[in-house]
């Protein structure tokens, strides 16, 4: 889906759709509270307090990293959105697509073994069985199963929590107060373009970061960018910030499937444009190898202000 404007802005109809969202607080409330499963693993989530791209998966995929290098025998664990498979089972690259497992799901394989399972609970244990010493949730922050070592607060610096509202009026799936009191710190991405921080409680850890990309292969060339992530507009800020000349953006809906026709118009566009098209990693992995080879896929990861700081969270 498209996140609807006034979630950002909170003109019409938000205010209007206020009176839901204390439907949205109790059942979330209702989840959380909710006995865990223990998996016998270290478990960390990368969550947020509502709904859209945050940057969990490169939250996720940079803690994985991290905890490999200290020697742990670490596993994604995923839900697996926009895949198919319920599992649990463990996503092979060259046999699964977005389609069976889902976009985010093949990011994260290629950095750690990684396991899908709308069952949380069954995927930790399938997990830990295949030998798993440490466990990184992609989301999942309103799921009690499994039971979290650490638990990270991630905030999009340019969106925070958009109008402050809960679904639907909003896009947050509780009030963030309640997020941050099971969390161990939160991780802000990015310049505080919103104020998020001064609504976080004083007494929690902020984490801060950037996003690093390898955009600058793209330096003085002309793109057609195109995405289909929770904020398209920031991967065109950094194919810009590289010094690439945008000729023009597509952006799609997050997780967006792309279609025959889908394919035809980039191609239309960026031939139209004379330009060479450019997107994330997150969507190469659902474009068919021959379109893939003729776009540039840009990367990215963070960059810790204090690296030791988080490595502290995830002794």
């Amino acid at each position: 889906m498209r996140a609807p404007a006034f979630w950002t802005t909170d003109a019409f109809p938000a205010p209007l759709l206020a009176p839901l969202g204390a439907i949205t607080r109790a059942l979330t409330a209702r989840r959380v509270a909710r006995p865990g499963f223990r998996s016998g693993a270290r478990v960390f989530c990368a969550g947020n307090a509502g709904v859209g791209g945050a940057g969990k998966t490169i939250l996720a995929r940079h803690l994985l990293a991290r905890l490999a290098d200290r020697g742990e025998t670490v596993f994604a664990l995923t839900r697996g959105h926009g895949g198919r498979l319920a599992g649990p089972l463990r996503v092979d690259p060259a046999r699964h697509g977005a389609a069976e497992v889902g976009d985010e799901a093949l990011l994260l394989a290629a950095t750690a073994p990684t396991i899908v399972a709308r069952d949380r609970a069954a995927g930790a244990a399938f997990a830990v069985a295949a030998g798993a010493t440490a466990i990184v949730m992609d989301d999942g922050l309103q799921n009690p199963d499994p039971v979290k070592t650490a638990s990270f607060l991630v905030i999009d610096g340019g969106a925070g929590f958009g109008n402050g509202r809960l679904l639907p009026a909003g896009p947050l799936r509780e009030p963030v107060e309640a997020a941050a009191r099971r969390c161990t710190a939160a991780v802000l991405i990015g310049a505080d373009r919103t104020g998020a921080r001064a609504t976080l409680p004083p007494s929690l850890p902020v984490l801060t970061a950037r996003l690093v990309t390898d955009a600058g292969q793209l330096a003085g060339a002309r793109v057609l960018g195109f995405a289909g992530i929770g904020r398209p507009e920031k991967f065109f800020e950094s194919l810009s910030d590289a010094g690439a000349e945008i000729a023009g953006t597509l952006p799609f809906p997050d997780h967006h499937a792309y279609r025959p026709a889908d394919l035809a118009r980039l191609d239309a566009e960026a031939s139209r444009l004379g330009a060479r098209l450019a997107t994330t990693a997150k969507d190469a992995v659902k474009l068919p190898p021959a379109f893939r080879a003729r776009c540039a896929v840009i990367e990215a990861g963070l960059a810790f202000d204090d690296p030791a700081a988080l490595d502290r969270f995830l002794t």
